[in-house]
């Protein structure tokens, strides 16, 4: 039943140089726990989150090309873990969802025009029976910067983001759910690219990858 979150596909690449580098310090660990929690790790703080670095092609989206930047959006460290986690036989998948930011609202109300992001990325894991999410979007780093807690998962129960901040104020919201997907769906995400921010994408689309300033 779960072979079909196990497959390698154009995007899930993981027997590339790349991910198979991303996933070698994990193919020794013991338990499938602390595999999932190593990488989960490893993804969540290698790569900054990025929401305004954005891409419309195929290549844009392959795992092994996300692996080669310091720097990437939710949807593309999502693409990673799942490719990551198949390779090392654990069948994972690609969830998809519009939130709202209340953190930082002005700058991306100024770049996107909205506090809203869509799609949004999370993976899903299949453990111990259970399908748990989680998202490996912000960094450490950056979770000190808005003084949110760093979410940690291990696959034992869903990690997703926190609703308020250290201080109770409003963070994170989850609006609206797009489901999941046994491969990346490139023209899913351009279309709800398109609805939501219809000039972005008038004046990006077919770009492999832009900076939105």
């Amino acid at each position: 039943m779960q072979k079909e979150y196990l497959k390698k596909t154009f995007f899930f690449d993981y027997e590339s140089p790349q991910i198979q580098n991303l996933i070698s310090e994990f193919k020794q660990l013991p338990t499938e726990k602390e595999k999932i929690s190593g990488l989960y790790t490893k993804v969540r703080d290698s790569w900054r989150y990025n929401p305004y670095r954005i891409g419309f092609t195929d290549r844009h989206y392959t795992s092994s090309h996300i692996a080669t930047k310091t720097e990437a959006h939710c949807v593309d460290k999502a693409i990673l873990l799942v490719s990551g986690l198949r390779g090392l036989e654990i069948p994972a998948r690609l969830r998809l969802a519009k939130v709202s930011n209340h953190i930082a609202v002005e700058r991306l109300e100024k770049k996107l025009g909205s506090n809203e992001i869509a799609p949004h990325g999370l993976v899903e894991v299949f453990f111990k029976g259970q399908w748990v999410k989680c998202s490996p979007a912000f960094n450490k780093e950056l979770c000190e910067m808005y003084n949110v807690e760093p979410l940690e998962f291990d696959g034992s129960k869903d990690s997703v983001f926190q609703e308020y901040n250290r201080d109770s104020e409003k963070f994170m919201e989850y609006l609206e759910d797009y489901g999941s997907f046994a491969d990346v769906p490139l023209d899913f995400i351009k279309k709800t690219f398109k609805e939501n921010y219809p000039q972005l994408y008038e004046l990006y689309k077919g770009k492999d990858e832009i900076q939105i300033s």
